[in-house]
């Protein structure tokens, strides 16, 4: 039998765990066909939210995406409003609330458009634009005439004219070579071409003309140029001034440089009427996401110091006096060491969900300035998406055992009320256990957070493997949250005991623990993964400390395969996407200089960190039999250009010259995640099976 057969037969002959109280193990198929509810929109009147539901499917043609309403008093149902099977993004709605813009491509659309629903008229969208290079990320103007949005136009093209003639250019080219002369060149999974995102204004009614706002100007025409790239291209986050004249934009002007320096994104100002941006911030800092106080006398912005040679801050809230005063600009959440994810400003409130531990918690503070205090909510979990809605706020919610649905926030009465429950009774006869938190001491002296999570039917009178989860970023941690990829009880549902650290460089802490991991970006999250291990050995008899795995994905990998390189502890270990060798990692990456800040210098000095944190420099390991030893799966996805596939492979070269057991499953159409459903059905089964062969 060879090895495949062998794996798939034990999957087989291991059956999903059965529960206690008629509750049975969740399978893939449960994952995979959870509703997907995205982040609410709310209305400016308050009494609506509208979002995105997802009705996934294994075979992509299937998969639809709409948009609901629901009434924030939660006194209806929600209602779809949408009934198209490609997605909706970037949802705005107007300033009376009658009418919803957003961004799509339909039928007949080259690229997408952006259109309008009349929710007060009804009757079906409309499309609003007609633009060759796409239109994405509405923004109303504050008396509700107009429209702006982000295109990618090209380099030169001064009107919609030149880029018709530019994009049938490019349709006709012969040659299918692509041609750069500085970064960027990659992002994520996708080759980046000449185009770059310019802001757009038109008249919120179909036919109307759009106008360039960047074209011909001094800022747009810098090589270094651009704005924030994103799932769907490069964005330029934006916001009106309270006076509808003008708008104030986030872009960089160093995206050029990002081989040998840090690019940080600056804040300008342009008029309406047209001329040249002006730069309204000129430092090291990094800002984003510009939104108006509703009295219209300050903007405030997400805000991220730069220039001290650190690669990690957490994310705070600044404001700035409106007319703009760059020497004004306060730090509204410096005293708050967490990572903000959303501020939301309700009267003189200002409410924040935050990365504190294992959760997104709600924070409140005065909007003046000072001390947050946090909140008690959520109970469990945490929130995403907030937004106000009148004297409420909303949000998504999740948990581990929940996937995100739609919910109300009262925050003067600390009440949680939801407003959707699509996934309610696909959970119901699921045993989906609560995970457990632990801490420890570790060797340097910080205090290191664990969850573990335990299997299905779970009995104290057995004896449990132990599969040790390494999370990636490395600045995310592990929370009490509902995941698709790495579903906490999926992977526990043959039976198995997970334990998930949030080792130094998570982000749920301090500044400083985050940012711990710099020029010991191995070796430390490492050590205490394993001490890790040692506490949960000793804290909970029913692990079995003869039958240890461990895995993780992306910096997860990373770590997996430091583990290879420098332990036999493990019975088998489990990479994804991970970095076997730091050199190739940086050269081949579509992010470099943050790289060579983390390990102390470039590659060729030779700082330690190129030469004693490098898994593929300990292969020597394998003869001294302190490493290069255990079985490993290996799985990559050819569209990954951030750890990129050339790492996998050169692990796979090594592990087969050293003869260790392994197996490598590559996905041609994969990046850096595997977001296939048939694709993920099958990864599953391979860990799992992967698992099943070594510690059964």
């Amino acid at each position: 039998m060879n090895i495949r057969a062998f794996a798939v037969a034990l999957l087989l002959m291991t059956p999903l765990v059965a529960a206690e109280g008629g509750r049975r193990a969740v399978t893939h198929e449960d994952v995979w066909l959870m509703r997907r509810v995205g982040a609410p929109t709310p209305s400016p009147d308050g009494k609506r939210v509208v979002f995105s539901v997802t009705m996934p499917a294994y075979e992509a043609k299937a998969q639809t995406s709409d948009l609901w309403l629901a009434p924030v008093d939660a006194s209806a149902e929600p209602r779809q409003i949408t009934h198209d099977k490609v997605p909706e993004s970037g949802v705005a709605w107007s300033p009376d609330s009658t009418r919803i813009a957003f961004s799509a491509k339909r039928e007949g659309d080259e690229a997408a458009q952006i259109y309008v629903i009349d929710l007060a008229g009804g009757g079906e969208a409309q499309r609003i634009t007609d633009v060759v290079t796409g239109a994405r990320q509405p923004r109303w103007s504050p008396d509700g005439t107009k429209l702006l949005f982000v295109s990618e136009v090209y380099p030169g093209a001064m009107d919609e004219e030149a880029n018709r003639k530019s994009a049938k250019a490019v349709k006709e080219r012969k040659h299918t070579a692509r041609v750069y002369d500085s970064f960027p060149i990659k992002y994520w999974d996708r080759w980046l071409d000449e185009r770059k995102g310019h802001l757009l204004v038109q008249e919120a009614k179909p036919g109307a003309k759009a106008r360039d706002l960047l074209a011909g100007t001094k800022l747009a025409a810098e090589p270094g140029f651009g704005g924030r790239q994103g799932d769907a291209g490069e964005d330029l986050p934006a916001a009106w001034t309270p006076d509808g004249g003008s708008v104030v934009f986030v872009a960089t002007t160093a995206r050029n440089r990002g081989a040998y320096a840090s690019v940080s994104a600056q804040l300008f100002h342009l008029e309406l009427k047209g001329g040249e941006p002006r730069a309204l911030t000129s430092d090291k800092d990094s800002y984003d996401d510009p939104e108006f106080s509703d009295d219209g006398r300050s903007l405030r912005v997400a805000w991220s110091p730069g220039g001290d040679g650190k690669t990690y801050h957490h994310g705070r809230v600044a404001v700035f006096p409106w007319p703009f005063d760059a020497a004004k600009r306060e730090v509204l959440t410096r005293q708050l060491d967490l990572s903000v994810t959303r501020a939301v400003q309700v009267g003189d409130k200002l409410f924040l969900t935050a990365e504190d531990g294992h959760q997104v918690r709600l924070y409140g503070m005065p909007a003046a300035g000072g001390a947050a205090q946090a909140t008690d909510l959520p109970a469990r979990g945490g929130f995403s998406g907030l937004g106000r809605a009148g004297k409420f706020l909303v949000a998504n919610h999740d948990h581990a055992g929940q996937p995100p649905e739609v919910v109300r926030i009262d925050p003067v009465a600390g009440t949680v009320t939801p407003l959707t429950r699509f996934n309610a009774d696909r959970l119901k006869p699921l045993d989906l256990a609560v995970p457990e938190h632990f801490t420890f001491r570790s060797r340097e002296g910080r205090t290191i957070h664990n969850l573990l999570v335990r299997p299905p039917g779970f009995s104290p009178d057995k004896k449990y493997p132990l599969f040790v989860v390494i999370h990636g970023g490395p600045a995310p941690q592990f929370k009490d949250a509902w995941g698709i990829r790495w579903n906490y009880h999926l992977l526990a549902s043959p039976g198995y005991v997970l334990l998930l650290t949030n080792y130094k460089g998570s982000s749920g802490y301090s500044e400083e623990f985050g940012q711990a991991i710099q020029r010991d970006p191995l070796r430390g999250p490492a050590e205490e993964i394993l001490q890790g291990v040692d506490e949960a050995l000793a804290r909970y008899p029913f692990i079995d400390g003869s039958r240890l795995a461990a895995g993780g994905a992306s910096y997860g990998g990373h770590l997996s395969n430091w583990l290879q390189a420098t332990t036999t502890r493990f019975r088998c270990l489990i990479s994804h996407a991970g970095l076997i060798n730091l050199e190739t990692q940086w050269a081949t990456s579509d992010a470099v200089y943050s790289r060579e800040l983390n390990n102390g210098g470039p590659v060729w000095e030779q700082g330690p960190v190129w030469r004693e944190q490098n898994p593929i420099r300990l292969a020597g390991n394998h003869a001294k039999g302190t490493g290069w030893r255990t079985p490993v799966l290996v799985t990559v996805g050819d569209l990954d250009y951030r750890v990129p596939s050339n790492n996998a492979y050169e692990y796979w070269t090594y592990l087969q010259r050293l003869q260790v057991p392994s197996r490598l499953i590559s996905f041609p159409d994969e990046n850096h995640w595997v977001l296939k459903g048939e694709n993920s059905r099958f990864w599953f089964g391979e860990v799992h099976g992967w698992l099943a062969r070594w510690l059964k």
